[in-house]
């Protein structure tokens, strides 16, 4: 599934990936937040730059 992600800061990223297998359920997109969390990490210590504060994320529309 593809999300759009924006920060505190105002800056958005869009058609972020999230595997839909750990979508749905009770807790229906949360799991994509946690996830995106994970990713923008990964990039930040391989790029020296840390991403900002998730304010939040929605799934893209077809």
């Amino acid at each position: 599934m593809l999300f759009d992600v924006t920060y505190a800061d105002g800056s958005v990223t869009s058609n972020r990936k999230v595997s839909s297998s750990i979508l749905g359920g009770l807790d229906g997109d949360e799991p994509a937040k946690a996830v995106i969390e994970a990713q923008d990490r990964e990039i930040g210590l391989a790029s020296g730059r840390p991403r900002g504060v998730i304010k939040t994320v929605a799934r893209k529309r077809a």
